[in-house]
């Protein structure tokens, strides 16, 4: 089984990526948050250090595109093409409001029709292979034996299915069921993503469903990141290796010089996550999260680390 390290907009950074990378198991694939087409020759400067070869070096990145315009998505493609990159994900899962409704994300499998031909004019003139990640519907999982069927027609490079459908965000359980059905209809390479958060959680979808061949990996991952470590048998994480983890992301964004305030921001929508592995260290956390001084925040990510309440 391989593992994927999900793309959360905002966390899953280049600096998280490479600290992670270094820290804890790697994973078998790292995909970008998704890029969102523009107008402009080539991409923003941060849009650029996001994808830089350099900056994820020893990783396989696949960057990820957000789109319901062909034109935009080929163009787009070509200008990855330049840094190397050889195989592209198509975001059909993102479920915020400000996305679906522009029709993007998971707000495109609400129009199949208008999916097909945006799929047939890509693959007509694509490079590159090109993965799917999607929900199975906007509304309704009776959906998704329709947008399966669709898939089906062209030769993804993989298929990776969050079987939940856009309104229930991250509510509710993975319907296995509509995924069970999708395991033995899938022609392509399929890989299964959604609430992995133990080692017990990856068994149980690799015994259920033999025919996936990769899971993804996300909010369960940021909580625990030496979670791919325990699913492969190596031992519980440490609260040494969170904080050396820790000290190394905190870092890194410091020597970016974005200000402090930006710094305490990004470690904080870590520590939304990360604060999971936290148990009874909950007057401390919120500390960290009300803190907007450096040294406020230090102190109470000490105290956190050495398991104190008060």
């Amino acid at each position: 089984m391989q593992y994927y390290l999900a793309p959360l907009e905002g966390i899953t950074t280049r600096i998280y990526r490479k600290v992670y990378h270094e820290c804890f198991t790697p994973m078998d694939k790292y995909f970008t948050p998704f890029l969102s087409p523009h107008s402009k020759k080539g991409f923003s400067a941060k849009e650029k250090a996001e994808i830089l070869p350099e900056n994820n070096r020893g990783m396989r990145l696949v960057p990820q595109i957000l789109t319901n315009k062909a034109k935009d998505f080929l163009q787009t493609e070509e200008k990855l093409a330049d840094y190397g990159y050889d195989e592209i994900n198509l975001n059909l899962g993102c479920p915020s409001k400000t996305v679906v409704s522009k029709g993007r994300g998971s707000g495109f499998l609400a129009n199949p029709e208008e999916l097909d031909r945006f799929l047939d004019e890509i693959f007509s003139g694509t490079k590159a292979q090109i993965s799917i990640k999607t929900r199975i519907g906007r509304d309704d999982p009776e959906e998704f034996h329709r947008l399966l069927g669709i898939y089906n027609q062209y030769p993804l490079k993989e298929l990776i299915i969050h079987p939940r459908v856009q309104k229930d965000f991250y509510k509710n359980k993975p319907n296995l069921e509509v995924f069970g059905e999708a395991a033995k209809a899938n022609v392509c390479p399929l890989c299964y993503n959604g609430d992995i958060c133990t080692r017990a959680d990856a068994a149980a979808i690799e015994e259920r469903f033999p025919e996936v061949t990769a899971c993804m990996v996300g909010r369960g991952i940021i909580a625990n990141p030496g979670l791919l470590g325990e699913i492969q048998g190596r031992g519980k994480t440490s609260r040494e290796q969170l904080r050396r983890f820790h000290d190394r992301l905190y870092e890194e964004y410091r020597s970016l010089n974005m200000g402090d305030k930006n710094v305490l921001f990004k470690m904080k929508e870590v520590w939304c996550y990360l604060g999971q592995s936290f148990l009874g260290c909950e007057k401390q956390l919120k500390r960290i999260k009300k803190a907007e001084k450096t040294d406020r925040y230090e102190e109470a990510v000490d105290r956190c680390f050495e398991g104190e309440q008060t």
